[in-house]
């Protein structure tokens, strides 16, 4: 596949980080919540910035945008997080033009998840882009480049099993309760947070337990209540956490928070007592382990679990790079005639303007001038002249010397200024 040129100073890149080299800690700190989002946004219109869009997940924070340098993405990530420059080059990537294009790709159709086929990412990307576009800061390129991304997380989930079998952070939490948690059946299971991880978990606890001792919390309750009738379980007031969490056996954190909203001064425990955290940043603080009986295990672990399902999608991995190849063609064709478009309009307006006056000067020197076949000939002629200056730049290594000499030889500047 040909490397991307811009036609602009600005080039197209990827920067941010993921949990292939960021653990935890250090993703949290550089994750953006929404109002950081917002902010992000708004500081990179102001500094004349065409396009970009931004992602914060648990396992991913990432900017793809357009700049004269990515310094210029990474110091907007920083200045809107908690994370600094030197942590961001410890742990960080960046990615220019094709390889950002390409990167683009992988993560939106689930090969780049830390789960493989984990398609949760392209609902976060249409979110990005949705809110970018809402502030107009969405050019021609990425909205071709975002829907090629989507069209093909879509094909690869239809025509191929990646994405098949029960497997997220989600079901391997659950998954781990069973395995380590004795007498599940008899154990108080305590939720707190009811966001898309934590939402699903309970789906997965009830689906797969039937289980009666499930205890909702949130700080919002009426988020809970709505989950909690539709999976008929209990509700109970923020206000009561700590009561609950001395019933609790198993306690499952997936809020939204910025900071920890557990720690060991919570904890006044009379039973062992297992706590997941579902969180990025983490909102379990280290402390709790302080306290005998007490285990806290991160999401991360769940998602470093490989079972069989994981195993089977791998094979399955050859043939959506296939369609991800195909699609991003598409693209890069796409891309390529609408850059030496203007040349070729251009150069279409310089012949006709030829062939008008040709045309003149033999309708006065010729009495049996046939107008409307020398119309035609001269059109035909001028389509397939243009046809072969398509084919070359199309075909060449460097599309951008070739724009520039057929601009040169018949001097479009000035026909390209009136376009």
């Amino acid at each position: 596949m040909e490397n991307l040129n811009s036609s602009k100073p600005d080039t197209f890149y990827s920067v941010g980080l993921s949990y292939k080299k960021a653990d935890a800690e250090m993703r949290g700190k550089f994750s953006l919540d929404a109002t950081a989002k917002i902010n992000l946004l708004e500081q990179a219109k102001k500094e004349g910035i065409e396009s970009l869009i931004v992602t914060s997940t648990c396992n991913r924070t990432e900017i793809f945008g357009f700049a004269q340098h990515p310094f210029q993405l990474i110091k907007l990530l920083c200045e809107n997080s908690q994370g600094t420059v030197e942590e961001f080059q410890k742990v960080a990537f960046v990615y220019k033009k094709q390889e950002a294009i390409n990167h683009m790709f992988h993560v939106g159709t689930g090969l780049d998840s830390q789960i493989l086929g984990d398609f949760e990412i392209i609902s976060q990307l249409k979110i990005a882009f949705a809110e970018s576009k809402a502030m107009f800061l969405v050019n021609a390129f990425m909205e071709r480049l975002v829907n090629a991304v989507i069209q093909a997380s879509k094909k690869i989930k239809t025509e191929t099993e990646i994405s098949s079998g029960a497997t997220s952070v989600s079901f391997a939490s659950v998954q781990y309760i069973f395995k380590n948690v004795e007498d599940i059946a008899d154990k108080n299971i305590l939720l707190f947070g009811t966001g898309k991880i934590g939402r699903n978990t309970c789906e997965n606890l009830v689906k797969h337990t039937k289980h009666e001792q499930i205890t909702l919390i949130n700080r919002t309750k009426d988020k809970a209540e709505k989950l909690a009738q539709k999976l008929n379980v209990i509700v109970k007031d923020y206000a009561d956490l700590q009561l609950e969490i001395q019933k609790a056996d198993v306690i499952i954190v997936a809020t939204g928070a910025q900071n920890p909203t557990i720690d060991k001064t919570l904890l006044n425990l009379k039973k062992p007592l297992l706590i997941l955290d579902l969180s990025i940043p983490k909102n379990v603080n280290e402390n709790v382990k302080d306290i005998r009986g007490v285990t806290l295990v991160h999401m991360d672990h769940f998602s470093q679990m490989t079972d069989e399902t994981l195993e089977r999608r791998k094979l399955h991995i050859p043939a959506a790079k296939i369609i991800i190849e195909e699609i991003q063609e598409e693209f890069i064709s796409w891309n390529k005639n609408r850059k030496f478009a203007p040349t070729i309009h251009a150069l279409k307006e310089k012949f006709n303007s030829i062939k008008v006056g040709e045309l003149n000067f033999q309708r006065k020197k010729l009495s049996n001038f046939d107008e409307e076949q020398a119309e035609l000939i001269s059109n035909r002629i001028i389509q397939k002249i243009t046809n072969h200056f398509v084919n070359h730049l199309k075909e060449g290594e460097s599309m951008d010397e070739g724009i520039e000499w057929i601009e040169k030889v018949f001097q479009l500047e000035q026909e390209k200024s009136f376009l």
